[in-house]
């Protein structure tokens, strides 16, 4: 089932996720929702604060960008209980972000190349790694959702002034986008 994305100015996007137990009644049907809802609204990446649940899950479908980056066919992970252990803080890049829960805001944002994450897949077997390029910038991306913060906290002070005006109609719900959406109360 296609569900609505929660936009900026929705509480649930501000929460710290919950870690969710290995018997969470009913996960295989809301990661088939998340999926569904990831596909329909034409994103890469989908936390579940974004779907009104705060807890620690996330889908990424690299493989919409396997014609520019090969090395991300067929890459279409589930991440649950995701944690970034540690940030390489040796290499950074800046690289604009834009965000489902965002529409039409597209800001550049500088991260780490490399991280150590944790987390469990669908069938609750653990990994612990390191993961650098494009995709560890995605799971930053989609883990800053499960511990309350977006991609707009980290431009620069300037760049948020000058975006003031777009969050602000966010908030007011003028704003649009092909997809279902949940906006914030006014």
């Amino acid at each position: 089932m296609v569900l609505p994305i929660y936009i900026y100015g929705q509480p649930v996007l501000r929460k710290v996720a919950e870690d969710i137990p290995t018997d969470f009644p009913e996960l295989d049907t809301l990661i088939n929702d998340m999926w569904e809802t990831l596909a329909e609204s034409e994103g890469i990446g989908l936390a579940a604060p974004q779907i009104g649940k705060a807890i620690r899950v996330v889908v990424i479908d690299l493989d919409v960008l396997s014609d520019d980056m090969p090395e991300y066919k067929d890459f279409r992970h589930v991440f649950i209980n995701p944690h970034i252990v540690e940030y390489d803080e040796s290499a950074t890049d800046s690289m604009e972000e834009g965000c489902l829960s965002l529409p039409a805001i597209h800001e550049k944002v500088e991260r780490p190349k490399r991280i150590h994450v944790q987390w469990l897949d669908q069938q609750m077997q653990p990994h612990d790694e390191w993961v650098e390029g494009y995709l560890a910038r995605v799971m930053q991306h989609e883990f800053d959702h499960l511990d309350g913060k977006m991609f707009v906290d980290r431009v620069s002070p300037l760049r948020k002034q000058l975006i003031k005006s777009k969050l602000k109609a966010l908030l007011q719900g003028r704003y649009r986008c092909g997809y279902r959406t949940k906006a914030a109360k006014r």
